[in-house]
Parts: structure tokens; sequence; C-alpha cells
């Protein structure tokens, strides 16, 4: 009978770990060389993964390690399952590290925020360091991208782990700070490209299966065109409410108006240009129109006078949620998007997909019908579709094959966009490195510096918006496809 016994619970057990095994292998990856076609779509979204783990790091250490670690300081011990004398030495080693430059503070509400910036950089320096260490390592060899993931999430917690035991200073509160500063502006730019990427694809991809679904059947392409309608009301319908309730809400100083109605202004500028020519479309704009008007509100949410922000010292938690929301969005064009697989020169595996297996989808003109018009922006886009159905296979083989080579000697370059992204959510996080800047620790983003990056990332994000609609009047010999 114990033998018995014995067996199953060893065939249990056998069992459980290889369920175990696999899962980890699902989510995580492996490093053994694989059978499939070179691709590169697997290690962007587990890159992603790992920036999202290191943003509930961040939290974590921010919200709640930053507390234990004050309330312990103020009444002077902290809970550990430890022997008495290694319990003194390693509270004193642990709260040394993390108060290092913050008892300063008389306030509990500041030294709380600045225990909870040093918390955020500690986490935010791992995920930064991790990807520049991973974009080197790429370079010297390009598929090492989509290899030895388990290693590399054990490698990143390791960091994690490492950094609870350095002190503050210098290498969070001045070294680190002023490298994510720099790197969190630079992600600026990046963040306005992907949005306006975004804005352009999401109307090329309902305007395609307008196109698609018209082919197959007269007036069934309709209803993508109402769909495209039903969003354009709705992000403008919503945009002019929120520009209403920020007049009402933060309309109690100069700044404020000018902010709100220069960004009201701007949004017009924009859309007349958009519907007086073909490069853009109705869906794009109010995209741009959209995303124009949170970041007047962050601007807005984040100014320090409580003249002009009656919400300060509040808890901003629509903001938060806002802001991590857009971050999201971003790391999801980062890993999902085929156009960010393009702009970062990696290889999507639906470009091996596309080479092997042949084009079964044949419209000539007669049964092609296009929907044009101002909705679209698109007059000519179901030409170009037939131009590319009717290429020959033997040059997207070409392509593929050379796709291949090039596709993951450039890989690091979705390293360094996300070494970015760790910057600027460290960033977002702690105000830019602010602690006395008039909010509390449930809203770390309020201050003039801040403020004043949002309100000038909303212009640049509009100029650029701009630029691409005007270029093609400016230079109609260039190709700005």
């Amino acid at each position: 009978m114990g033998q018995l016994l014995s067996c199953v619970v060893v065939s249990g057990t056998w069992c459980l770990c290889t369920a175990t095994g696999s899962l980890l292998t699902a989510c995580c990856g492996n490093d053994k060389k694989s059978t499939e076609p070179v691709g590169a779509n697997s290690g962007r979204k587990r890159s992603v993964l790992l920036m999202v783990i290191a943003m509930i790091v961040s939290f974590v250490f921010q919200y709640w390690v930053a507390s234990a670690v004050v309330e312990s300081y103020e009444k002077d011990e902290i809970e550990l399952s430890v022997s008495a004398l290694a319990k003194e030495q390693a509270t004193n080693f642990f709260q040394d590290s993390w108060l290092d430059g913050c008892t300063e503070y008389e306030s509990s509400e500041l030294r709380e925020r600045c225990v909870g910036n040093s918390g955020v950089y500690r986490a935010a320096s791992a995920a930064t360091l991790f990807f520049l260490l991973a974009a080197i390592a790429v370079k010297c060899k390009p598929s090492f991208n989509r290899e030895v993931w388990p290693a590399k999430y054990i490698l990143f917690l390791f960091l994690c782990a490492a950094t609870i035991f350095i002190p503050n200073e210098p290498v969070f509160s001045d070294i680190y700070l002023n490298i994510a500063r720099v790197g969190g502006a630079l992600f600026i730019v990046v963040q306005q490209i992907i949005f306006i990427d975004m804005a352009f694809n999401w109307n090329d991809s309902w305007v395609e299966k307008s196109n698609q679904a018209e082919a197959e059947e007269t007036g069934a392409g309709n209803k993508w065109l109402v769909a495209i309608l039903v969003a354009v009301a709705i992000l403008f319908l919503g945009s002019l409410t929120v520009i209403g309730l920020m007049f009402h809400f933060f309309g109690g100083c100069a700044i404020s108006n000018a902010f709100i109605s220069v960004t009201l202004i701007l949004c017009i500028v924009v859309t007349v240009a958009q519907m007086t020519g073909e490069e853009g479309s109705l869906l794009s704009s109010a995209v741009t129109t959209a995303y124009a008007t949170y970041l007047c509100f962050s601007a807005l949410s984040r100014n320090p006078d409580a003249t002009c922000n009656p919400k300060l010292g509040e808890e901003d938690l629509t903001g938060i949620v806002l802001g991590v929301g857009i971050t999201m969005i971003s790391l999801g064009w980062t890993g999902w998007s085929y156009t960010a697989g393009k702009a970062l020169d990696v290889e999507d595996d639906r470009s091996v997909d596309g080479a092997s297996a042949p084009n079964t989808t044949t419209n000539t003109k007669d049964e092609e019908r296009k929907v044009t018009g101002v909705v679209t922006g698109t007059s000519s886009y179901g030409s170009t579709k037939e131009e590319g159905a009717t290429g020959d296979a033997a040059d997207l083989e070409n392509s593929a094959a050379v796709s291949s080579n090039r596709g993951f000697s450039n890989s690091w370059k979705l390293n360094m966009v996300l070494a970015l992204i760790s910057c600027w959510f460290a960033m977002a996080l702690t105000s830019w490195g602010s602690v006395a800047s008039g909010g509390n620790s449930a809203n770390p983003e309020v201050g003039k510096v801040s403020m004043w990056i949002m309100i000038a990332s909303q212009w640049l994000f509009m100029a650029l918006y701009s630029w691409s609609l005007v270029a093609p009047r400016l230079f109609p010999d260039r190709d700005f496809s």
C-alpha cells in the first residue's frame, strides 16, 4: 500500500512539475533553439510584459514599502522574521538605504514622498539598466531578443532586489534622476509619434475593412463607415465636454484659461486643415483632439497654485489612472503593433507568413468598390492595395529574406524605446524628481516642472500632426507615407 501511494505521489508530482514548466515556458519563453521561422514578435511581447512587471514593482515600492519604511522609522521598529540581533542590524541597514537623504524633511508626508520616489527610482533604474544591457546584447547577437527569457526575468528580479540595499545618494537621487529626466523628455517625443501613428492606422484599418466588405457585397462597407462616424462623434463630443468642464473647474486664473483656449484653438485648426485636404481623416483628427485635451487636463491638474487648481491636495485617482492607461497604450503599440515592428526594424511574424503563403484574394478594379472622401482621407487606397496584390511572389520571398536578415540586427531599437519608457514612468510617478511641490503621496505628479512639460508636449504633438497634414502639400514630390 505504501509503495502504491508513493507511486501515486511521484506521478502526481511529475505531472505538476511538467505542467508548471509548460506554463512558465508559455509565459516567459525558453532558451532552446526553435524550429519556427525567426521572428522578433515574441521577444517584443515578453519585453513589454517585463516592463509591466517593473511598473507594478514601482507602485509596490512607492505606496506600500515606502509607507512601511517611514512608519518603522518614526516608531523606531520594523517587523522582520529574524533574531533580535539580526533584526536590529537589518532594520538599520534597510532604513538607512531607503531614508538616505529623506530624513531632512520634517513633515512625515514629505518624508514618505521622498522614500516613495526612491522606491520608484529603484525599480525604474533596474528596468532601464536591463533594457540597455539587452540592447547591447542584441547588437552583438541579433537573435538574443527572443532567447533565454526565463534567465532574463530572473536577472531583472535580481537587479530589483539588489537596488533595495543601495543608498539613495548619489545613485538614485542624483545620477539616475538626471538620466531619467533626459530619457523621459526623449520619450515624450516618441509618445507623440506613437499616437499620431495609431490615429492614422486606426483609420486605415477600418477603411480597409470597409473596402473589403464593399468588394464582397454592395453596401456592406457602410457599417464600417458608420463605425468611423460614431467613433468620431464620441471623441469630438467627449473632448468638447471635457474642455467645458476644464473651463468650469480650472478657470480661476489666466494661465489656466490660456492653456484651455490654446487647446481649443489648436484642435479647431488641425481639424479644418484636415478637412481641406486628403492627407488626414476625421478619425485621426478626433483622436488627436482627444489626446490633446488629455494633455491639457494633465497640465492643469499638476499646477501647484491652489487658485488655478482647486483639486490641489486631493487624491487625483482619475489623472493617475489616465496616465498609466496612456503608458499602457504606448506599451501595447510597442509590443503588438505591426507598424511598430516596421518602425523599429523588428521583423514581424506576418512577414514570414506573408512570404510563404500565396495571396488568395484577388480583386479587379471592377470588383473592388472603394470608399473615398474626407471621412476616410484615403482616396487612392484601393488602387494601392490592388497594386500590392498583383506583386510577384518571388519579390515577396526576397523581401522577407532581406527583412529576416535585417530585422533582428536592429532589434536594439526596441530595447532603447523600452529603456526610455522606464525613464518616463519614473518621472511621471515622481513629478520629475520634485518632492516639496505641493502634492501628496496619493498624487505625486503636482509641480510646475511637470505642468510645463505636459503642456509643451501637447504643443509638440499638435505641431507634429499639423506637419503630417501640411508637408505633403508643401512638398508634393516627396513620399511622406
